[in-house]
């Protein structure tokens, strides 16, 4: 986008919000007014069955967008909780589908964000599908710390906001296994775990586990 779009773009940006740690930034049901763009913190989203079980579907960093999931009904089918002290942008829908119709290279960027969302759908389909739950764990790490790093932020050293409870009901399975493969990880030095601070020792040995095989310039 061009200076000029990227300005008019800003001119429809809403106002900032803080939502503290453990506080909705919507919940299942509100109607679809904004995007949500991360600016700092982080957010977990839910979807509650209507037997009560819960299920964490998403967990997004700065630099990501929430609220892409109400835009065919027009409702939040999921509530969004912050993680930790976090901050939004917000995206008046409307305001921003307008302009989109104006500046071609803006309603690409939006076409990209649907496309994103559901390549993420699909990765988790597929991650859920893996047997193996350490396979499961390495590829949830190696996800976000590929996140990270496409946002100019460090590969390897970040701090994992969310619970354990939150990261075993994610991967579907147990804390007492998560904590277990935490624990294997780091005795084989792949990883080295201090309380939620994470650092990866061995990028390449840990995409293994995951069966990605990927790895990044000047990680160590």
């Amino acid at each position: 986008m061009s200076r000029a779009d990227i300005d008019r773009l800003e001119g429809v940006t809403g106002r900032k919000r803080i939502v503290r740690a453990g506080e909705m930034l919507y919940s299942a049901g509100d109607s679809f007014q904004n995007l949500f763009a991360i600016r700092s913190g982080s957010f977990k989203c839910v979807v509650t069955a209507v037997d009560g079980d819960i299920q964490v579907t998403h967990f997004a960093f700065p630099g990501e967008l929430l609220g892409l999931d109400a835009y065919s009904r027009r409702l939040h089918t999921s509530y969004s909780e912050a993680l930790e002290d976090s901050s939004v942008c917000l995206l008046p829908f409307v305001q921003l589908e307008r302009l989109a119709r104006q500046v071609p290279a803006l309603q690409q960027q939006i076409y990209s964000l649907f496309s994103d969302e559901l390549r993420q759908e699909n990765e988790i389909l597929m991650l859920l599908g893996r047997r193996s739950a350490d396979t499961r764990l390495a590829a949830f790490l190696i996800n976000i710390s590929s996140r990270y790093a496409q946002r100019g932020y460090s590969p390897s050293q970040f701090v994992l906001s969310m619970s354990r409870i939150d990261i075993a009901n994610y991967l579907g399975l147990t804390a007492e296994t998560i904590s277990r493969l935490f624990s294997r990880l780091h005795r084989e030095q792949l990883i080295r775990v201090d309380g939620r601070s994470m650092q990866i020792l061995d990028i390449v040995g840990l995409s293994e586990i995951a069966g990605t095989h990927c790895s990044y310039e000047n990680s160590p």
